[in-house]
C-alpha cells in the first residue's frame, strides 16, 4: 500500500495550501496517524518559523516537532548545489522522510513555494524529490492571468515533465479559476490529459483571496487600538474613506475594510455604527492612516461601544497604504479557523474525493528509486550489525571504504594484512581510519591459523590436499577470509579488488559450498538506473549455462529481488521475443522459461524476450500484448556470460548507472566478489549487501 503523497506546484502563489489542508483533513478522516513533511522550505526571519509547517502542525495537532518536519531551507539547498553536493541534499531528505514514515501510517509531503532566488532550481528539485521518495504527485497551478490554452498547457507540460523524469502523477489541479469557467477547464483537462490521471478545478474564492486584518497588521507594522480579539477577520473589498459620511456609507460592502485617515472621526464612528446596524453590511476592520490617532473624546466614545471591530493605526498616507494592502499575498495560518474551514469546504466540493482516496490506497510505485534502495540497504544493515572480513587490507580503495563503513556504524570490519603495512598505507594515502574501530588480522600470525589449516585439511583431504598444502593455502588471504566465514568468526567476506573472481570464489566453492537444492552458484548486479533499480543476472560467474542452470539462475535472482524489496518480473532475454525466433539459443531460453513456470508457478516470467520488449511498455505491448512482464521487467536473465557481462558494463557506462555487485547467490554463507576496477562506492555497497545476506542466513 502507498504511504505518502507529494504536493507540487508549478509557480508561486498557486494556492497549494488549499490542497494541503483539504487533503490532510481527508486523510485524518481515514486514519489517525498522518504525518507531514516539507523537504525544502522558504527562508524565514530569525526567531520565526515556516508558516506552512506551523499551520498544519498546530491546526491538526500533529505529533511532530517543528525541526522534524523539514530538511533544508531553500538558501541551504542553493549553497549545497553550488558546492556540487546534490547527493547530500537527496540523502538527507530521504533520511528525514523515513524517520517520519516509521512513525505514521501516511505522510503528506509538500513541495517548495517557488519564492526568492531559488525559484529557478525548484522545478527540478521537486521532480527529483518525488521520484526519489517513490511517491505519487499531485500537481497544482493557478489560473490567475492565464488563458484556457495557457492553463491546460501548463498542467500538461508539468505532467509530462514529471512522467518523463520517472515520477508518478496522481492528479492535476487547476486552482483560482474564475467560477464561470470551472466546467470549461474541467472538460479541457479531461480532453488533454490521460484518463488515469485525476483532474480537479477549484474556483477563485474571494474569502481566500484577501488578507486578514492580522496579516495587514504584520505587513504594515500596525498598532491594534481596539478589537484585538477579532484580528483574524477576513478583509473583503477595500473602502477608502475620503468623501462625506452620507456618501461613504453607500459604498460599504459585506466585510469591507475601511481605510481612512485617523482624524476622520465622522467616518470612523459612522463605520462602527454601520457595523452594528441591521440596515448596513458588517465591516471587517478599520485602518487609520497617517499615524493619526483619534482624539481622546473619540477614543472614549469608541471604548463605550459593545462590539468593536479591529481598529489599527498605521504610518503612511491613505493612498500608499491602500496600495500596500492590495499587494499583500494572503496566507493560511493556524488561528484563522474560518479561512481553513473555507479551504476544506472548497477542497471537498471541487476535488474528486472518493476517486482520490481509492487511488491513494491502490497506488503502486513502478519499482523503487535508486536513492531509496540504497537508503533501505543501509537501514537494514544497521538493524542487525554483521561482521564482514576484507582480505585485501592494504588496498587504498578498501581502506577508504572501511572508513566510510565504520562512520555509518552499519557493519563490523576485519582487515587482513600486516598492521604495520596497513598503517603505512593509510599514512601514504592520507586516510584517517581509526584502527581502534576495526580488527586487523595477519593470517600467518593469527592464533586461529593452525585450526584453520587443520579444518581445511579435513575438508579437502579427499581431494588429495595434505596438511602441508593446507598450511600453504591458509597463508592466502582469500582462503583465510573464507575460513573465517566458514567457522563463524565472520559473517561474510568481500574480496576481488586485487584478486581475480576465480581466486575469490574458489575457496567458497570448496568448503562453504552451496545451499541445499542449489546446484549452481550465480551472481546478480543491482543496476541503479535513473528511475528504478533492476536486477541483472548472471553477469559474472557462468559462461554458458544450460536450460536447467538458466532456470535455477532465474529463480535465485527472483528470490534475491524479493529479499531486497524489488517485485520480481523476470525477463528471460534472447534475440527474439515469443514464438518469432528459432534456433538452439532461443530454444534453450524457451525451455528454461518453461522449467521456471513449472517449478515456481508463483513467479511472473516471460521468455524468450528481447531487451527492448522487456523495458519499453509500447514495444512490449506490440510484441507480447498479453504479457504481464513485457515492458515492466525488473529481473533480467541473460543467456550467457558474454552477453550479460558486456550488457551490464554498457548500461553502467552509457547511463552512468550505479552497478552494485556482483552478489553471489546459492552459497551457504555470503562471499562476494569485486571487480578489479571497482570504486570505493562499489566496495561500500557490496559490503552492505553482504551484511544483509548474512542477516538472512
Amino acid at each position: 500500500m502507498n504511504k505518502a503523497v507529494y504536493i507540487a506546484t508549478t509557480e508561486p502563489k498557486s494556492g497549494k495550501s488549499i490542497v494541503s489542508i483539504g487533503l490532510m483533513q481527508m486523510l485524518l478522516s481515514k486514519t489517525a496517524k498522518v504525518g507531514y513533511f516539507r523537504p525544502i522550505i522558504s527562508d524565514y526571519e530569525e526567531g520565526k518559523v515556516d508558516n506552512h509547517i506551523n499551520t498544519i502542525l498546530n491546526y491538526f495537532d500533529l505529533k511532530i516537532k517543528y525541526e522534524e518536519a523539514y530538511a533544508f531551507t531553500i538558501s541551504e539547498v542553493i549553497h549545497k548545489k553550488n558546492q556540487n553536493k546534490d547527493d547530500e541534499i537527496i540523502t538527507t531528505i530521504i533520511e528525514k522522510y523515513k524517520v517520519i514514515e516509521d512513525r505514521f501510517d501516511f505522510i503528506l509531503v509538500e513541495g517548495t513555494d517557488f519564492s526568492g532566488e531559488g525559484s529557478i532550481v525548484e522545478w527540478d528539485i521537486n521532480v527529483l524529490i518525488a521520484k526519489n521518495l517513490s511517491i505519487p504527485t499531485i500537481i497544482i497551478t493557478s489560473g490567475v492571468g492565464k488563458t484556457l490554452v495557457e492553463l491546460v498547457s501548463n498542467l500538461y507540460l508539468a505532467y509530462d515533465l514529471y512522467k518523463d523524469k520517472g515520477a508518478e502523477v496522481l492528479m492535476v489541479t487547476a486552482n483560482k479559476v474564475e467560477a464561470k469557467n470551472v466546467d470549461l477547464v474541467q472538460k479541457e483537462l479531461e480532453k488533454n490529459l490521460p484518463t488515469d490521471v485525476l483532474k480537479g478545478v477549484i474556483p477563485l474564492n474571494v474569502k481566500l483571496a484577501n488578507p486578514t486584518v492580522k496579516e495587514i497588521v504584520e505587513v504594515l507594522n500596525g498598532k491594534v487600538l481596539f478589537g484585538k480579539s477579532y484580528i483574524n477577520n477576513q478583509a473583503g473589498a477595500y473602502s477608502v474613506g475620503a468623501m462625506q459620511l452620507r456618501h461613504y456609507l453607500t459604498y460599504l460592502e459585506e466585510n469591507s475594510l475601511v481605510i481612512t485617515p485617523g482624524d476622520r472621526a465622522d467616518l470612523i464612528l459612522g463605520a462602527l455604527q454601520a457595523n452594528i446596524s441591521a440596515n448596513y453590511p458588517a465591516i471587517s476592520g478599520i485602518i487609520l492612516t497617517g499615524g493619526l490617532k483619534p482624539e481622546k473624546s473619540i477614543i472614549k466614545l469608541i471604548k463605550g461601544l459593545s462590539d468593536i471591530v479591529p481598529i489599527v493605526l498605521v504610518k503612511g498616507g491613505t493612498y500608499s497604504i491602500t496600495n500596500k494592502i492590495g499587494a499583500i499575498q494572503p496566507r493560511m495560518y493556524a488561528e484563522n479557523i474560518n479561512k481553513i474551514k473555507t479551504s476544506i469546504s472548497d477542497f471537498e466540493k471541487f476535488i474528486p474525493i472518493d476517486a482520490l482516496e481509492e487511488r491513494l490506497i491502490t497506488f503502486q510505485a513502478e519499482g523503487i528509486s535508486p536513492r531509496m534502495f540504497q537508503y533501505n540497504l543501509l537501514k537494514r544493515a544497521k538493524l542487525n550489525k554483521k561482521h564482514i572480513v576484507l582480505p585485501e587490507g592494504t588496498d587504498e580503495r578498501i581502506l577508504l571504504a572501511a572508513k566510510q563503513l565504520i562512520s555509518t556504524n552499519a557493519v563490523e570490519i576485519t582487515l587482513l594484512g600486516d598492521r604495520t603495512q596497513i598503517k603505512k598505507k593509510l599514512s601514504q594515502c592520507d586516510i584517517t581510519l581509526d584502527l581502534d574501530k576495526v580488527s586487523i588480522i595477519n593470517p600467518t600470525k593469527s592464533s586461529n591459523f593452525e585450526d584453520y589449516a587443520t579444518t581445511l585439511y579435513e575438508l579437502r583431504k579427499h581431494k588429495n590436499v595434505n596438511l602441508a598444502m593446507a598450511h600453504d593455502l591458509m597463508e592466502d588471504v582469500s582462503y583465510f577470509g573464507t575460513m573465517m566465514v566458514h567457522k563463524g568468526h565472520a559473517d561474510g567476506m568481500v574480496s576481488g579488488a586485487v584478486h581475480t573472481t576465480q581466486h575469490t570464489i574458489r575457496p567458497a566453492l570448496q568448503f562453504i559450498k552451496t545451499k541445499p537444492g542449489v546446484s549452481v552458484v550465480s551472481s546478480v548486479f543491482f543496476m541503479c538506473l535513473d528511475d528504478r533499480v533492476s536486477v541483472f543476472g548472471d553477469c559474472a560467474i557462468n559462461p554458458n549455462p544450460n536450460a536447467e542452470q538458466l532456470a535455477e539462475i532465474a529463480i535465485s535472482s527472483a528470490d534475491t529481488s524479493t529479499a531486497f524489496g524489488i517485485e520480481p518480473k523476470i525477463a528471460m532475454l534472447s534475440y527474439s521475443s515469443g514464438t518469432s525466433g528459432v534456433g538452439e539459443d532461443v530454444e534453450r531460453v524457451r525451455k528454461a522459461t518453461e522449467l521456471v513456470k513449472k517449478m515456481r508457478p508463483d513467479l511472473k516470467i516471460e521468455g524468450p524476450i528481447q531487451y527492448d520488449a522487456a523495458v519499453d511498455i509500447n514495444v512490449g505491448k506490440s510484441k507480447l500484448p498479453n504479457s504481464e512482464v513485457a515492458g515492466q521487467a525488473s529481473v533480467f536473465i541473460f543467456p550467457d556470460l558474454n552477453t550479460g557481462n558486456n550488457t551490464y558494463k554498457a548500461v553502467q557506462r552509457e547511463t552512468k548507472a550505479l552497478a552494485i555487485g556482483p552478489m553471489l547467490q546459492g552459497l551457504n554463507k555470503p562471499v562476494n566478489d569485486l571487480s578489479r576496477g571497482c570504486t570505493v562506492e562499489d566496495i561500500y555497497n557490496t559490503v552492505i549487501i553482504t551484511a544483509i545476506q548474512a542477516q538472512d542466513n
